[in-house]
């Protein structure tokens, strides 16, 4: 299957299989975080995940472009495997917490840790699979990654919640990145390129001055603001639309999310094929559009969903699954822009800013979503969010001009 092509390579491959078993434990750690946060704190459970939520943001945003500026230069597969490491110690102190101070200070250093490792990662996969092709399908490879850890991460936990209790999870956790410090190892990441003499400050700022001053990555951050409007109105609500809406309980939860998760997967199977005969742009542009579309429509099922709950579910799975389609289709292309506007030496620092720059807008659109869904109700939290990602994907249709759109 030609899918699966990056996976001749054999650098990649377990570059691949290291990102499918953090994913899993970075999966667990939510489910966790959230369990422990509810015995902690009770009925003020969500807040205090929602506060840890916003500290991974806070760190995402913040700290990787510093990151790359001081430990870009290292040799990855060490910098890799030491990240993964610091990860697995904060999961393994995870069970032992008495206070909820406590845990905003082990997640700050685990997100830490994650902000300076995966924009390196991300950044190692370009130098591995130079060819485009054969990179195209490895972010899609990534993408359907992400996708699945959505459906398999709830289903691990509940297996493993039969036989160990909550804490037992950061366990899982812990060993999700130890598999992943291994096979990085053994995977072995090419060095980075030698970077120009330059000063802290200046290579802090250096990815995202030229992320800024690039036609095409200025579209991409709008880009980036639309496909999180979508995505925060999935994330945040669904588990309040479900069941105030269309009152129907956990199972169905899982349902809905898996209907977005699978919408996103089919996108990411059919890209690379369609991106070998069609440039980026109009791909991401209708995407995003075409989400904001989704969204205004989507809140027409919203609002008749009280009356009609019955009648109305299997349109809203529907929507769900069209929904995760459209998001995917802005998203999955990303690496392609991003490698295509630095040489090898300049694009890590790309990828540190892609990263803190489109979690910025995560950090506007998760508090918004949850705002808005709380005070104004889901109807008009789907309207606006929609004319969010409308006025996004106009706003990218002029930052990034036509003429642009072919590679650099």
């Amino acid at each position: 299957m030609d899918l699966l092509s990056p996976l001749a390579h054999k650098g990649f491959a377990r570059l691949f299989a290291a990102q499918v078993t953090a994913l899993l434990g970075t999966g667990l750690l939510t489910i966790a975080l959230a369990l422990l946060a509810y015995d902690l704190a009770g009925a003020r459970g969500g807040l205090v995940l929602g506060y840890a939520l916003a500290l991974k943001m806070v760190a995402y945003v913040t700290l990787a472009p510093l990151a790359n500026a001081i430990l870009g230069g290292l040799p990855r597969r060490g910098l890799l495997v030491t990240l993964d490491l610091i990860r697995a110690a904060v999961a393994l102190c995870l069970p032992f917490v008495s206070e909820v101070w406590q845990i905003y200070a082990l997640i700050f250093v685990l997100q830490a840790a994650s902000a300076a490792f995966t924009p390196t990662f991300q950044a190692t996969i370009p130098d591995i699979l130079p060819d485009e092709h054969t990179y195209t399908r490895a972010l899609s490879l990534s993408r359907l990654a992400l996708d699945i850890e959505n459906l398999a991460s709830p289903a691990l936990a509940v297996l493993l919640l039969a036989v160990v209790p909550a804490t037992g999870l950061f366990f899982g956790t812990a060993l999700g990145f130890l598999g992943s410090a291994a096979l990085v190892a053994w995977a072995s990441p090419p060095r980075p390129a030698e970077r120009p003499p330059a000063s802290t400050w200046q290579r802090t700022l250096s990815g995202v001055r030229l992320y800024l001053a690039t036609p095409r990555l200025r579209g991409l951050l709008a880009l980036n603001l639309a496909a999180a409007a979508g995505g925060a109105m999935v994330i945040v609500n669904t588990a309040v639309i479900v069941a105030e809406l269309f009152g129907r309980g956990k199972a169905e939860v899982a349902l809905a999310t898996g209907a977005f998760g699978l919408g996103s997967m089919a996108a990411a199977l059919a890209l690379p094929r369609l991106l070998d005969h069609v440039p980026d742009r109009p791909i991401m542009l209708a995407g995003a559009g075409g989400l904001a579309v989704s969204l205004v429509f989507g809140s027409i099922i919203l609002a008749l969903a009280p009356a009609f709950g019955a009648e109305f579910w299997p349109a809203y799975l529907i929507w769900m699954a069209v929904t995760g389609l459209l998001y995917s289709a802005i998203l999955t292309p990303t690496g392609r822009l991003l490698r295509r506007s630095a040489d090898a030496a300049g694009r890590p620092a790309l990828f540190a800013a892609q990263f803190a720059l489109s979690h910025g807008c995560w950090l506007v659109a998760y508090p918004l979503a949850g705002t808005l869904g709380a005070w104004a109700g889901m109807t008009t939290t789907a309207v606006l969010l929609g004319l969010l990602a409308a006025g996004a994907t106009l706003a990218a249709r002029q930052l990034w001009p036509r003429a642009s759109s072919d590679p650099a």
